[in-house]
């Protein structure tokens, strides 16, 4: 990866977040950017774990699980990192399965309901 680094403005607009998100993954330490004075840069390493972070978001992980996640590389590394990422995607897909079957069955119901009704002003 290339030693390009992003100004907090860059990281917003390459990230499509607003200023509000940014620092408040900086507060739960999802992210640790640079520093000069009051000025924040995001070098290569922040700017894969933003990436990440925002993959699990759309996945649905909890920003606390993410957290975690990351420290596992830093103090376990790869391989520890990975036996838990297939642990969290496990855990997360049988939700999302749950979650679709419910949504099925909503919407069959839903459907039931509109055609009895329709047929009912017929």
């Amino acid at each position: 990866m290339s030693d390009t680094r992003l100004s907090f403005k860059e990281m917003c607009a390459k990230f499509d977040v607003t200023p509000r998100t940014l620092r408040y993954y900086e507060y739960i330490e999802l992210l640790s950017p640079e520093r000069e004075g009051r000025a924040r840069f995001y070098g290569p390493r922040e700017i894969a774990r933003m990436t990440l972070i925002l993959r699990g978001r759309r996945f649905g992980f909890a920003l606390e699980d993410i957290r975690q996640w990351l420290l596992i590389y830093e103090h376990e590394g790869t391989e520890a990192q990975m036996q838990t990422w297939l642990e969290l995607a496990d855990r997360q897909l049988a939700e999302l399965a749950e979650q679709k079957a419910q949504l099925e069955d909503t919407i069959a119901e839903l459907k039931a309901l509109r055609d009895e009704t329709k047929a009912s002003l017929t």
